[in-house]
């Protein structure tokens, strides 16, 4: 059910509901979880497709103070909607940019040695001692200073450390989401070999899955993500986190159909029985994965009418799904009624695993013509 209707659009097809009080609620778990270590809030790709300006407002009202985004125009959005806070750029800085990063008082994350030679050098010609992050690289091999970087920063050019401060040494986990990879611990003690050749600062390894893996991995910062809008963070792990997402469509039109009849896209769905299929306004291009098909005899996800399940039958296409509303009282399941595709019953990790995908993808995904509202904030 839609909460507030006076919020949606008369031409909403679809809307996507963002639960700002479960977003502070997962917030405040994960600060409980990490003890004294401070939690930031990780934001990027819109906050994860949620509304970037929103997820920060409300992250700030549930008392998170440090934020992550991935690029200097989303780090520019953030700064006018809080101020205050204190803002990292994870693509690092950017070459010739480095006064964008300083006349909003950005902190870019360094990843390598022409990173750092950059900044120092800005920050040596301006005469102001800026903050920045050292991303080091612990074995994921993405991005981050190399070991040869590493050493040659920890020896030949230790003096660039007089020009800038560094508010935050970094490395990020690769296999953090699978607790027993013998991976995490070696990243932890490549980590912690790094921190005694430079510069003494706070430290941050731990992203959504590093902050459940254990105290030792938490140091003075972690870096949750996908955790916060509701996904799971370990595989194999039961997630609990709260849910904050809500994807409801409309209903376009009823059909009413015989045993045997063809469904959809290439007719990979016949129906069983004589049955009642609904068009449902909600399609790939909205962000609900066309792996999340459901074929005759691999039966597709299940959304709800009110309590009422409603299987996905047939292909996913552009626009449109369709779902069997055979077993709904005909008052409910009709033109205009909406039925909940995504939510507190069928789950991000729901779907996610269903389509062989991961939580980030799909709610990345979700489609900009899908309306969004908030609630709880």
């Amino acid at each position: 059910m839609i909460h507030d209707r006076h919020a949606i659009s008369p031409d909403a097809r679809a809307v996507l509901t963002i639960n700002l009080a479960a977003l502070r609620g997962n917030w405040s778990a994960l600060n409980k979880v990490c003890g004294s270590a401070e939690c930031a809030g990780v934001i990027k790709a819109n906050a994860y497709g949620l509304g970037l300006h929103q997820i920060t407002e409300a992250l700030v009202a549930g008392g998170c103070r440090t934020f992550f985004v991935a690029t200097l125009g989303e780090a520019r959005i953030v700064r006018e909607a809080v101020p205050g806070a204190v803002i990292y750029v994870l693509d690092g800085l950017l070459p010739g940019a480095s006064h964008y990063y300083a006349g909003f008082d950005l902190r870019p994350c360094l990843s390598s040695l022409a990173e750092i030679q950059e900044w120092a050098a800005y920050c040596d010609a301006t005469g102001r001692r800026l903050r920045a992050a050292v991303h080091a690289d612990t074995g994921m091999h993405r991005l981050g200073l190399p070991p040869h970087e590493v050493e040659h920063l920890a020896t030949s050019e230790r003096g660039l450390f007089e020009h800038f401060e560094m508010a935050l040494l970094m490395s990020h986990l690769a296999c953090a989401d699978e607790p027993d990879n013998p991976m995490n611990a070696a990243q932890r003690r490549r980590f912690d070999e790094i921190r005694t050749v430079l510069p003494t600062a706070p430290a941050s390894l731990a992203n959504s899955g590093g902050t459940f893996l254990g105290p030792e991995y938490h140091y003075d910062l972690v870096r949750p993500g996908i955790a916060l809008y509701g996904g799971r963070a370990l595989e194999g792990r039961d997630n609990p986190m709260q849910w904050v997402v809500r994807f409801q469509a409309r209903i376009l039109q009823v059909h009413s159909l015989g045993a045997g009849e063809p469904v959809g896209y290439g007719a990979t769905y016949r129906t069983e029985r004589p049955s009642r299929i609904a068009t449902v306004a909600c399609g790939y291009a909205d962000g609900f994965l066309r792996a999340l098909s459901g074929p005759s005899g691999k039966p597709g996800p299940v959304g709800f009418i009110g309590d009422y399940p409603v299987p996905v039958i047939g292909r996913v296409s552009m626009d449109l799904i369709t779902v069997d509303v055979t077993d709904v009282p005909e008052n409910m399941a009709l033109r205009g009624a909406w039925v909940e595709v995504l939510g507190a019953r069928t789950t991000i990790d729901d779907l996610t695993d269903r389509a062989g995908t991961i939580g980030y993808e799909l709610l990345t995904r979700l489609g900009q013509r899908v309306q969004r509202t908030y609630e709880g904030a």
